[in-house]
C-alpha cells in the first residue's frame, strides 16, 4: 500500500493545499502544513488501509497535523485575508471582486476553527457530510450543525459589511 500512497499523493495536493490554507489562514503556513502532512503520510504509508479513501486519510493527516501545531503554539496564527488583494488583475471590476473576496476571506478566517474546517471541506472542496465527519472524526450531526452555524455567521458578517459600505456611500453622497 505504500506504493499506492506514493504514486497518488501528488494528485491530491491542490485539494490538500486549499484545505490547509483555509485552516492556517495563510498560504505560507498552509504550504508548511501540507508539507509536514505529506511527510507524515509518506513515512506512515504502510498504515494506509487498502480499500479506504486515500483523500480522506490525507485530509485527516492535515487536520491532525494542524491540531498538533495549534497545541504547540500558544496563540492563534495571524490570518492573511488580504493575500489576493495584493495580486494584480487587469480585468474590469477586478478591484471590486478582490474587495469582495477579501471580505469573504476575513469572515471565514474569523470563524471558530471547528466551523472553518467543516466549511472548507464541505463548501470549498465539495466533500460529502459523511466524508467530512470521517475526516474530522466527529458525528455527521456535528458536521451539519457546525456548517449551519458557519453559514449563519458568514451571512451575518457579510450582511454587516454590506450595511457598512452602504452607510459609507451615503455619507460620501451627503458629505
Amino acid at each position: 500500500m505504500a506504493d499506492h500512497v506514493r504514486s497518488n499523493l501528488a494528485a491530491y495536493l491542490p485539494r490538500l493545499r486549499r484545505f490547509a490554507w483555509g485552516l492556517a489562514g495563510s498560504r505560507d503556513e498552509g504550504d508548511d502544513l501540507v508539507q509536514a502532512a505529506c511527510e507524515k503520510a509518506l513515512a506512515r504509508a504502510d498504515q494506509f488501509t487498502p480499500g479506504t479513501r486515500l483523500d480522506s486519510w490525507l485530509f485527516r493527516i492535515v487536520q491532525t497535523t494542524w491540531i498538533d501545531r495549534r497545541r504547540q503554539a500558544a496563540r492563534r496564527p495571524e490570518a492573511d485575508p488580504d493575500l489576493l488583494a495584493q495580486l494584480p488583475d487587469e480585468r474590469p471590476h477586478a478591484g471590486e471582486a478582490r474587495l469582495a473576496l477579501g471580505t469573504v476571506e476575513r469572515a471565514i478566517a474569523a470563524l471558530p476553527e471547528e466551523q472553518r474546517a467543516v466549511l472548507l471541506l464541505v463548501t470549498i472542496d465539495g466533500v460529502a457530510y459523511r466524508e467530512a465527519a470521517d475526516i474530522l472524526e466527529i458525528p455527521i450531526g456535528t458536521v451539519m450543525s457546525r456548517l449551519a452555524r458557519a453559514r449563519l455567521a458568514l451571512g451575518r458578517a457579510l450582511e454587516g459589511e454590506e450595511r457598512g459600505r452602504d452607510h459609507d456611500t451615503r455619507l460620501k453622497i451627503l458629505g
